[in-house]
């Protein structure tokens, strides 16, 4: 498994942005994966997670109804679609994936390198 999240930068607020995970292993389709922040000077933080084998997903509360996790597993890839952006959200992004089905940053398995968002207000 090797991760690698791409789709940050810099955007206004009210604004969108899609982030991608994608992976060159082979097991992609077994894994629980997730996305992850860590703003400037604070801990990481759960955003969104997805299931290897349906469609349940979850959100931490401070994105409900503004992010959406998504999965395509004949493309090796995951999808963070972020809408209504605000400057809350500045933060550097993770995805991550997980055998076990549960969403902290210690049940992970695997990690990609970050993607930076930046929100202006």
């Amino acid at each position: 498994v090797q991760l690698q999240a791409s789709g940050g930068g810099l955007v206004q607020a009210g604004g969108s942005l899609r982030l991608t995970c994608s992976d060159s292993g082979d097991t992609f389709s077994l894994l629980d994966l997730a996305w992850f922040r860590q703003p400037p000077g604070k801990e990481r933080e759960f955003v969104a997670g997805i299931r290897w084998n349906g469609p349940r997903t979850w959100y931490a509360d401070s994105v409900k109804g503004r992010f959406t996790i998504s999965r395509d597993d004949a493309e090796n890839t995951m999808y963070l679609q972020m809408n209504g952006l605000i400057p809350d959200d500045t933060a550097v992004y993770f995805c991550a994936a997980t055998y076990n089905g549960r969403w902290s940053p210690d049940s992970m398995a695997h990690w990609g390198k970050g993607t930076l968002v930046t929100v202006s207000s």
